[in-house]
């Protein structure tokens, strides 16, 4: 057995080969996130869509039915990703089986797919499925993916892990892009963390005071 786990690829994310899939963050399906601290939950959303930005990710954004209950995209979202592809689905439940989301996927050249979404047993888990049948290698963020219970959200991270996904948090996406620290010249990531971490703020902001004093 520890043979064979030393032999498992460690098919860490690139900043060269990921995209980020946005699936149904939508103002009425975020009623249903019952997982998960309604505040915290948004502003993970926000931290990956922002993650996105800093790594100059391709993203594709889907929403299912927009003039009915489901309601439109999350408006933190729309102000983040004013340049992604957004794919308005009509009826179909898993965006896979929609042709324009596959196309438009196809069409970032990427065969890493980073994917959250809502909810996180049916929208993500069935967008996952799918696009490891189709070969792609998929992330799953699951502190920025939403249920309506604890329970559900399990049974389907098991479901996915099984097929062959990978769970991680919008955090552990940002690291393993990064990478190493001294490639943040921009400062981006330290914003980042200063901005969705607040205790990692209150750390940047004690360093600064003690460097002010030295």
């Amino acid at each position: 057995m520890d043979t064979e786990r030393a032999k498992t690829k460690y098919d860490r994310l690139s900043k060269d080969e990921a995209a980020l899939l946005i699936i149904d963050h939508q103002s009425g399906l975020f009623q249903l996130v019952h997982d998960q601290n309604p505040t915290v939950f948004a502003s993970n959303v926000c931290a990956l869509a922002n993650v996105a930005k800093a790594f100059k990710l391709p993203v594709v954004v889907t929403t299912s039915k927009e003039d009915g209950p489901n309601g439109p995209l999350m408006p933190d979202l729309r102000e983040r990703l004013t340049n992604a592809k957004i794919v308005r689905r009509e009826g179909e439940i898993n965006a896979w089986d929609n042709p324009e989301f596959v196309k438009a996927v196809k069409k970032t050249g990427r065969k890493q797919l980073i994917i959250a979404g809502i909810t996180t047993d049916v929208c993500v888990a069935f967008a996952t499925l799918s696009a490891l049948e189709a070969g792609y290698k998929v992330y799953v963020v699951t502190d920025a993916s939403g249920s309506l219970c604890i329970s559900s959200s399990i049974g389907a991270l098991m479901r996915m892990v099984h097929a062959g996904a990978c769970p991680m948090s919008w955090f552990a996406v940002a690291s393993e892009l990064l990478r190493d620290w001294r490639d943040d010249e921009g400062g981006s990531f330290k914003k980042l963390m200063t901005e969705h971490v607040p205790n990692y703020k209150h750390l940047i902001d004690s360093y600064e005071a003690k460097k002010q004093e030295d």
